[in-house]
C-alpha cells in the first residue's frame, strides 16, 4: 500500500488542506474509490477505511492482478468533517457541485479540478454518496442516464437494487457524471446512513466493492454472491410528502416491504400530541428512503416507495 498526496494547499490559519489517496498494486489506473467530498458523511469515510483494510490484505497475499491498479481517497474534505459542516466553511459551496472543476477559480473549484486531474483517467469510478435530506437508504449502485450507463455492470456488485437516474441541470457538475463524460464506468454507492456509521449496511458496501473487483478480475477473493439486483429508475419512486408540519414518529424504515394503507408514520403537534397526519403507504412495495429527522416539514418527503410493479 502507498499512500499519496492527490491535492494540497497552504493553511493561514490551521494545518494543510490535503487529500490522501491510499494506492494498491501498480500499473494501469483501474479503479478509484472516492468516499467523502461532505463534511458530514463519516459513514462514507469508515465505508472507505473497511476497504482499505480488506484491499491490503489481500494484497499482502499477492491477490491484485499484476498491471492493475486501485486508488481509494477515503475523505476528499477534510477541513468540512474537522469542523463538522456539511459544506465549504468559508462559501458554503458543494464540491459535489463543481466538477470537473476550475484550477484558476474558486478555492473549492480549485479544489474539484485538482481532484478529477488525478482521478478522471481510471476505468472504473466508484462514489460512495449521501443524499441531501437526512434519513436511510435501502443499499443500491446509482448511475446516471448519459448515455453511457452499463447496466450489466452495475449488477456485478450485488445490492438489492440499480437505480438508474435522468440528470438534472445541477447534476452535471457532479463526480458521477463527468466520470462518465470522460469515460470511466461510474458508479454511485447509497448504504444506508451518512451522519451515522451503519456497521450492517457498511459491510455490503464494502463486500460489494470486493465482488465487483473479483467479477471483474482486478483482485483475487472470495466473496459471498450478493442479490440479483433490481433495475428500477429513480422517476419511478412514490413519493410520500408531510401534509402538515410537526414531530415525525417513523413506525418503519428504510428496506422494509409495506402493503397499501399500512401506516408507515405519524406526524404530531409538537405542542399537544395531536396527530396531524397519518402516513400510510400508496400501494405495496418496498421503502427505498425513509426520512430521519425529529422535525418534519410541510411538504418533507417522508418516504420514497419501490412499488411493488417495478419489481
Amino acid at each position: 500500500m502507498k499512500i499519496n498526496e492527490l491535492y494540497s494547499f497552504k493553511g493561514l490559519y490551521r494545518d494543510d488542506f490535503r487529500v490522501q489517496g491510499y494506492e494498491f498494486g501498480e500499473g494501469e489506473k483501474t479503479v478509484c474509490i472516492v468516499g467523502s467530498l461532505r463534511g458530514n458523511e463519516y459513514q462514507q469515510i469508515y465505508v472507505c477505511s473497511q476497504i482499505i483494510a480488506r484491499l491490503k490484505e489481500i494484497e499482502e497475499r499477492g491477490g491484485i492482478k499484476r498491471g492493475m491498479s486501485i486508488m481509494v481517497i477515503p475523505c476528499a474534505n477534510p477541513y468540512s468533517v474537522n469542523i463538522k459542516k456539511r459544506f465549504w466553511s468559508i462559501d458554503n459551496t458543494d464540491i459535489n457541485r463543481l466538477f470537473p472543476g476550475y484550477d484558476k477559480g474558486e478555492t473549492t473549484q480549485r479544489v474539484a479540478a485538482g481532484i478529477f486531474e488525478c482521478i478522471k483517467d481510471y476505468k472504473y469510478g466508484i462514489q460512495f454518496a449521501s443524499f441531501y435530506m437526512p434519513g436511510y437508504f435501502v443499499p443500491h449502485v446509482r448511475m446516471m442516464k448519459t448515455g453511457n450507463e452499463n447496466v450489466e455492470l452495475a449488477r456485478k456488485f450485488g445490492l438489492p437494487f440499480v437505480v438508474l437516474h435522468r440528470p438534472r441541470p445541477f447534476d452535471t457538475a457532479t463526480l458521477n457524471y463527468n466520470w462518465q463524460i470522460w469515460n470511466t464506468e461510474a458508479f454511485s454507492i447509497y448504504t444506508s446512513s451518512t451522519e451515522k456509521i451503519e456497521t450492517v449496511s457498511a459491510r455490503q458496501g464494502v463486500n460489494a466493492v470486493l465482488r465487483f473487483l473479483s467479477k471483474e478480475g482486478i483482485i483475487d477473493n472470495k466473496n459471498s454472491v450478493g442479490d440479483n439486483s433490481r433495475v428500477i429508475e429513480s422517476s419511478n419512486f412514490i413519493n410520500i410528502r408531510a401534509s402538515k408540519a410537526g414531530f415525525l414518529s417513523p413506525l418503519l424504515r428504510a428496506g422494509e416491504k409495506v402493503l397499501q394503507g399500512e401506516i408507515l408514520a405519524n406526524v404530531t403537534n409538537p405542542y399537544t400530541s395531536e396527530i396531524l397526519q397519518t402516513v400510510k403507504a400508496p400501494c405495496d412495495g418496498i421503502i427505498a428512503f425513509s426520512y430521519d429527522s425529529p422535525l418534519a416539514y410541510q411538504n418533507t418527503a417522508l418516504f420514497k416507495i419501490i412499488p411493488d410493479k417495478n419489481m
